[in-house]
């Protein structure tokens, strides 16, 4: 993006990575308009266009502090909002790789809220630069432009119903339209080609039930994961959130999906490594019926390629790179890219413009190690689909198989990985003399197999 008089940007959807993008933009442009084809509610509601906005969200320690460095104290808003920030290991119960993880002192917190709450808190926190505005109910139809330069979008009212088309120009387009972006098909229509895709895909699905009531000041745990591993495609985690609720989302692999009423829920929980959570949920009264959500896979679009792109285009959030929500990465993601787009700007050489093309690398620069991770992990499953690695990436998953079968009861080793896990440290801190001295030479813990209801020291 070129910088200077008469520059005007675009956003198109009003979601957190859009929203944090527009923030981050409007440091350069003379205005920014994020169109979204939703109506905005006016408080933490859901809203059609966030259909996984029912489920469980979490943002990464990583994902907080880029939260807070681009809006500052905006995580402290958010837990006086009511969410939660959960410590881990000491405040949760997890299971892994055939054992609970010992509860040993945190060292990385969890923030647990819903997805309507989050993205008003940074909406309106958003709203007031004064040279953002949100224009709702009104959806982006096309890209204008040519296959080097896109210059606007195409738009359609739908205040109540569609409108007759109008065009908006800009010397900036950004996607953040999410998972179902259609710049693909956009961009096509100018001339340029396609960009590549690559996709993994482990066929995940997930149902998720809210229920009533909050963790009480001697509750045993502020959560549980139960994680699947290849001898258990089943998997469930629970977290409470604001408004005195809790979210359990159960989830499984590609034939182990779960059903999508309260029964089968029930029944799928019982099937289980470990009964807790199917206590649980038969002790306690779900708050709405169980959703289910199945377009999971992860997808990213190589738009930082050249020639994959014209000028004058930028993909963020989903739109660029979508990741299986059971990690957890998405919304951590999206901050982490606005802060890359941010130190793009701010660190180009004077007389010299900052292209496109630089952004979405900086762009994907972001996203990358949370790429590594989801698809790394989801690759152990035989039934996933998709992009696989060749030969030379065996050593690696063996090493992680040695750091996942030790993480549950050594310290060093679990939290190094949790650091890695939190998009605090990337991936090479796992290979650090003395991680790696454990990992190659330490014994493996014995199992705990009783679920721990005390903190250890």
């Amino acid at each position: 993006m070129t910088t200077g008089t008469q520059r005007r940007v675009l956003v198109l959807g009003g979601g957190t990575a859009g929203l944090l993008t527009a923030h981050v933009l409007a440091e350069y442009a003379d205005s920014v308009t994020v169109v979204e084809r939703d109506a905005l509610p006016p408080g933490p509601e859901h809203r059609p266009g966030v259909p996984q906005a029912h489920h469980l969200h979490v943002v990464l320690p990583g994902g907080q502090q880029a939260l807070d460095g681009l809006l500052p104290g905006v995580v402290q808003e958010l837990c006086a909002h009511g969410a939660f920030r959960i410590g881990i290991p000491r405040d949760a119960v997890l299971w892994s790789a055939g054992s609970w993880t010992r509860r040993f002192p945190t060292t990385m917190h969890l923030l647990s809220c819903t997805r309507p709450l989050l993205d008003w808190v940074v909406r309106e926190r958003v709203r007031k630069h004064p040279r953002i505005r949100l224009v709702d109910r009104t959806a982006a139809v096309a890209l204008l432009g040519d296959a080097t330069r896109v210059s606007g979008v195409r738009v359609s009212a739908r205040e109540t119903g569609p409108r007759d088309p109008y065009d908006l120009h800009a010397a900036l387009v950004v996607d953040a339209t999410g998972r179902s972006s259609a710049a693909p098909k956009w961009l096509a229509a100018l001339g340029p080609a396609v960009p590549p895709a690559e996709c993994v895909d482990p066929g995940l699905s997930y149902t998720t039930v809210q229920y009533k009531g909050a963790p009480g000041s001697d509750a045993p745990f502020l959560g549980v994961h139960i994680q699947p591993d290849r001898n258990h495609p089943r998997g469930a985690v629970l977290l409470p959130v604001e408004a005195d609720r809790w979210i359990l989302t159960a989830y499984g692999m590609r034939g182990h999906e779960p059903p999508t009423d309260q029964a089968g829920v029930l029944r799928f929980l019982g099937g289980l490594a470990d009964p807790v959570l199917h206590e649980w949920a038969r002790h306690n009264e779900p708050a709405a019926p169980p959703r289910g959500f199945r377009n999971t896979a992860n997808r990213r679009y190589l738009y930082e390629r050249a020639g994959t792109a014209p000028s004058g285009f930028l993909a963020v959030g989903d739109a660029c790179c979508t990741f299986n929500p059971v990690y957890g990465q998405g919304i951590s993601v999206a901050a982490l890219q606005a802060v890359a787009l941010r130190a793009a700007l701010s660190h180009r050489q004077p007389g010299r413009r900052t292209t496109t093309r630089t952004l979405q690398r900086a762009v994907s620069t972001a996203y990358r190690p949370a790429w590594q991770l989801a698809t790394g992990a989801d690759l152990q499953y035989p039934a996933t689909t998709g992009n696989r690695p060749g030969v030379t990436v065996l050593p690696q998953q063996w090493y992680i198989d040695r750091v996942l079968a030790r993480a549950n009861g050594n310290r060093l080793i679990g939290d190094a990985l949790r650091d890695v896990l939190g998009l605090t440290a990337p991936p090479a801190r796992l290979f650090t003399p003395k991680v790696a001295a454990a990992v190659l030479f330490a014994p493996v813990p014995q199992p705990l197999t009783t679920l721990p209801l005390h903190a250890e020291p």
